[in-house]
């Protein structure tokens, strides 16, 4: 196992998102079964939220699904998605939660979509993911921005006095 999915692994185990994971786990009696990349797989999760066919926590995926599905290779870009994900604990560890979740609010508010402007999502993968590339913006987003770039004075500008 390359180096990174180690340290990944002992990072999110020390900061106590991969512990998260396992009580989710074990909360919602899935079963837990080894993934590529050193990411345990919980699967036959049945809780009602989130809607998404898996999720992670920590170097935990939690899956409505079972590990043969999310692990064959015509879903190797979810599982790459998920994945990612897991190397976002590892840097955020706990603080991932609430940046996370004020992404989704951010991109909820300005497309009606929870992943398309959220950076964690674009970073994971958006496509992979099962999200649109892109989305416009709402209205209320596209007035806000041009408001914004209007009050830029162009590069070379003379300053007001």
């Amino acid at each position: 196992m390359p180096a990174r999915h180690v340290t990944r692994g002992i990072l999110t185990a020390l900061n106590g998102t991969t512990g998260a994971g396992l009580l989710i786990a074990l909360a919602t009696r899935t079963r837990l079964r080894r993934g590529r990349h050193g990411v345990l797989i919980a699967e036959g999760y049945r809780l009602p939220v989130p809607p998404a066919s898996c999720f992670t926590v920590g170097s935990v995926i939690l899956t409505r699904r079972s590990a043969e599905w999310l692990l064959d290779d015509e879903r190797a870009a979810l599982f790459g998605h998920e994945h990612r994900h897991a190397e976002q604990y590892a840097v955020l560890g706990p603080l991932f939660w609430p940046a996370y979740w004020a992404a989704c609010g951010w991109s909820y508010a300005t497309t009606g979509s929870w992943g398309v402007r959220n950076f964690l999502e674009k970073h994971a993968g958006l496509k992979d993911g099962g999200y649109p590339a892109d989305l416009p913006l709402r209205p209320w987003a596209v007035r806000g921005l041009s408001a914004i770039r209007s009050r830029r004075r162009p590069p070379g500008s003379p300053s007001r006095g």
